[in-house]
């Protein structure tokens, strides 16, 4: 650390629930089977400049309250190679002694690629990830589509290569016992309906749909959430998101009525952008999420 050194971050950890001493006080009143969960990337100038470890920011994730972690493969040392066992069973034993689950963790593949071999090394970064995951405990893989957003005749090309990629990937998943969790990402997928129209058709208990909240690019965003709910494994519920171009406050209220009243259970990450200080926002947003969610 540089700004703040290790001895001085986990003294403070304790402390961190003052400022969501709501959140912490009144865990037990959320709805049953609901666990707010912390997306790492909220820490993430701090975790790729080494100024935290993946130890450290458990210790605060107890230290705030949450119930879950999810750590994308790039913070472990070898990304886009899968790490030793050694570190993933390090983590996975500090997370149990702290008592926090391991909600999921992800890669950031991309399936549009023409050229097979390049597919292939995606497909094979994926598989190899699954391991991880089923290694780690995590019980949902992020995993992407395609970073441009296309239509027409180009779209239906990139579709198939989206399914050709995801059926070597499905049977993968399946049998490590982890799902595959698409992310819309303001990419290939931007509305619910295209969330349904890749999604749906493989008819798989191993493949859903990581539900980003800051981007279904729509007219009401909201109701394209509303419209995805029935195929969310995870989420990623965010501080802002886009109306009509335009960044925009997230009407938690709003956001928590349609989760509190669809069939999800699990676990709810949270993430703040990661750029500013994820110290001091990162529980204040815990606990604004939480209180909806009474």
């Amino acid at each position: 650390m540089t700004s703040l050194n290790r001895r001085d971050f986990l003294a403070m950890v304790p402390a961190i629930p003052a400022a969501g001493k709501l959140s912490v006080d009144r865990m037990e009143n959320l709805p049953p089977n609901v666990r707010l969960s912390l997306n790492a990337y909220s820490f993430n100038d701090m975790l790729m400049k080494k100024k935290i470890s993946k130890a450290e920011l458990l210790h605060f994730c107890a230290g705030a309250g949450f119930s879950a972690v999810d750590m994308t493969g790039y913070y472990f040392s070898t990304y886009p190679a899968t790490p030793p066992d050694k570190e993933i069973f390090e983590f996975k034993r500090k997370a149990h002694e702290l008592g926090i689950e391991i909600s999921g963790t992800g890669v950031r593949n991309e399936f549009s690629h023409t050229e097979d071999a390049s597919l292939d090394k995606e497909v094979d970064l994926v598989n190899r990830w699954i391991e991880v995951a089923a290694k780690m405990g995590a019980p949902v893989l992020r995993i992407f589509t395609a970073k441009k957003y296309s239509e027409g005749e180009e779209r239906k090309r990139i579709a198939d290569r989206l399914v050709h990629a995801i059926n070597q990937c499905l049977p993968v998943a399946a049998a490590h016992g982890v799902i595959l969790g698409i992310q819309n990402h303001n990419d290939f997928l931007r509305t619910a309906a295209e969330c349904h129209d890749l999604i749906s058709p493989f008819n798989s208990p191993w493949l859903g749909l990581v539900v980003d909240t800051g981007n279904f690019i729509a007219a009401d965003p909201y109701e394209e959430i509303r419209k995805s709910l029935p195929l969310a494994v995870n989420w990623q519920v965010k501080e802002k998101l886009l109306i009509k171009g335009v960044q925009t406050p997230m009407d938690l209220p709003r956001l928590c009525r349609m989760i509190k009243d669809s069939s999800y259970k699990g676990n709810i990450p949270i993430e703040t952008l990661g750029l500013n200080d994820p110290l001091n926002e990162v529980p204040i947003f815990l606990a604004k999420v939480r209180q909806q969610l009474l």
